[in-house]
């Protein structure tokens, strides 16, 4: 097999697993405070990644992937709270596509941290996002965005922080597993402290009326699976390409395969203003990411030409 297609399998892999995790999620978040299932979708993969490399020896990262590691944490545990609160107030395909804006937010992002140029097709996308998301809302009668849509669009975010936080570690001397086993220790961390507060102001944290533990217990076990699936998979896809965008393209497979998902297990409906807010949300992401690509093969045409 050519070595071309291993970052491409991998990544579709990563993105097959990532819609089967949003699946699950959207089940196990009917039962389960948003806190307290983002941190066990940490905790528990943490254990299986542990137990998996219990007779290996686990590097300890240094100072400078230490603070890399952490940017990760937490970029990570606050796009999963805010991914699993749209999961309960919005669709499954809304909940993903708001997630999924994180390619967008990677330029805006790298212009702020690393005073990389930000492009005027960015500019555009961003803008045409915001049009989508009011769209999404439902009632274009009064301009009035939902808290779920922009905590949704907050997901989106900060998974541009931890897709270039996870670009940049991938390149060190750690492998896919310590990176996300240290990952996933740092975000339990960063998450315990809120699920310590919902405690003590004794909110419900699990409901089993309409489900067992032992059924509870299995889908977290099988969503963790699929947790270090994606997170491993996608490392040794960055680990292979190029750059950071040289992938990015394929991580719009993943609204695909939700896509599917949802027509096969929820019966969803959407007005015509909110297609057309999935339509321009999907679209502008996509054309910031392949546009810009299709002129540098342009230009690197023209002049081997």
């Amino acid at each position: 097999m050519p070595n071309q297609l291993y970052p491409i399998l991998f990544m579709l892999s990563s993105t097959f697993s990532l819609s089967l995790t949003g699946l699950f999620s959207k089940y196990l978040s009917q039962h389960l405070d948003a806190t307290f299932l983002s941190l066990l979708r940490f905790a528990v993969p943490a254990m299986f990644i542990f137990i998996f490399l219990f007779r290996h020896k686990i590097i300890l990262p240094s100072r400078k992937e230490m603070l890399a590691l952490w940017v990760r944490a937490v970029c990570i545990a606050v796009c999963q709270v805010c991914f699993i609160y749209a999961l309960m107030h919005l669709s499954l395909v809304e909940s993903v596509v708001l997630f999924s804006t994180g390619p967008l937010f990677i330029p805006l992002l790298e212009k702020l941290m690393f005073s990389v140029n930000l492009s005027r097709m960015n500019l555009v996308g961003l803008v045409v996002t915001f049009i989508g998301v009011t769209l999404l809302a439902g009632d274009v009668s009064g301009i009035e965005i939902r808290a779920e849509l922009l905590v949704g669009l907050a997901a989106g975010l900060f998974n541009a922080g931890s897709q270039l936080s996870l670009y940049r570690i991938s390149q060190s001397r750690l492998n896919a597993f310590e990176i996300n086993l240290w990952t996933f220790l740092f975000a339990v961390v960063v998450i315990l402290p809120f699920v310590g507060v919902n405690v003590t102001q004794n909110i419900t944290l699990y409901d089993t009326s309409e489900s067992s533990m032992l059924v509870l217990a299995m889908t977290m076990g099988v969503l963790a699976l699929l947790i270090i699936n994606t997170q491993v998979f996608r490392s040794k896809a960055y680990r292979l390409a190029e750059s950071g965008s040289q992938l990015a393209p394929l991580i719009f497979t993943n609204l695909i395969f939700t896509a599917i998902w949802q027509l096969m297990f929820f019966d969803e409906s959407y007005n015509s203003f909110q297609i057309l807010g999935l339509a321009l949300i999907i679209g502008a992401n996509v054309c910031c990411v392949i546009i810009p690509k299709w002129r540098k093969s342009r230009r690197m045409q023209l002049l081997r030409s």
